[in-house]
């Protein structure tokens, strides 16, 4: 299971490298014109991209092209959600999409709080950076960075983590594993969690958001 999943993962940074030039090509955004344009989601994702209650996620800091490819995502139904399928639909212009998500990746991202339950920490911080080899389970840390900030900033697959909402994280952690949640590119977040047990996850994320 290591190897298959280290395989896609490193296909997978391979190609986003391939077409990191492509994407730079292809225009980024503007923050200024996106904080006009951003008014309907300030309603659930703040001003500053930092959500307005615990299951919306932050955007602030997120990654450009990351919050691009999940919109276009709920665009074409890849990944669904009641409010976001309609929201996505009504950015109809790829420029102001564009402009939208880098303006909230322009943003200062929260930080993480590191409190908690030290012993569900401590588990958390052992899995991340980990893993688990006796079910594997791959450790986060190859995708989502030793600081919980993805791998570059030009990539669309490794999204910040780091001082996420914990009830956001929990319930993409679920979701994927469910399959309620599929565009994970090549299944492969689906293929990790589903060997973890409701234990690890939670201690994951309490360690993920705290980073």
């Amino acid at each position: 299971m290591f190897k298959s999943v280290k395989s896609v993962v490193s296909v997978l940074f391979v190609s986003m490298l391939a077409t990191g030039v492509a994407q730079a090509a292809d225009g980024d955004g503007d923050p200024k014109a996106g904080k006009d344009k951003s008014g309907m989601c300030q309603g659930c994702h703040g001003e500053t991209g930092v959500g307005m209650a615990p299951n919306f996620p932050h955007l602030a800091g997120q990654y450009q092209k990351y919050i691009e490819r999940q919109m276009r995502d709920y665009q074409t139904s890849k990944r669904v959600d009641p409010m976001m399928t309609g929201m996505a639909a009504g950015v109809t212009d790829p420029q102001d999409l564009k402009d939208i998500a880098a303006y909230f990746s322009s943003q200062k991202r929260v930080a993480g709080n590191p409190g908690g339950d030290k012993e569900l920490l401590a588990k958390g911080r052992k899995i991340y950076f980990e893993g688990n080899m006796e079910t594997g389970v791959y450790a986060c840390s190859n995708c989502h960075g030793e600081k919980g900030d993805g791998k570059d900033t030009k990539n669309n697959v490794f999204p910040v983590i780091s001082g996420q909402s914990k009830d956001y994280l929990l319930k993409q952690m679920n979701d994927f594993k469910s399959g309620e949640r599929r565009n994970d590119p090549a299944g492969m977040m689906s293929a990790i969690v589903k060997k973890m047990t409701d234990a690890e996850i939670n201690a994951v994320v309490e360690f993920s958001a705290g980073m």
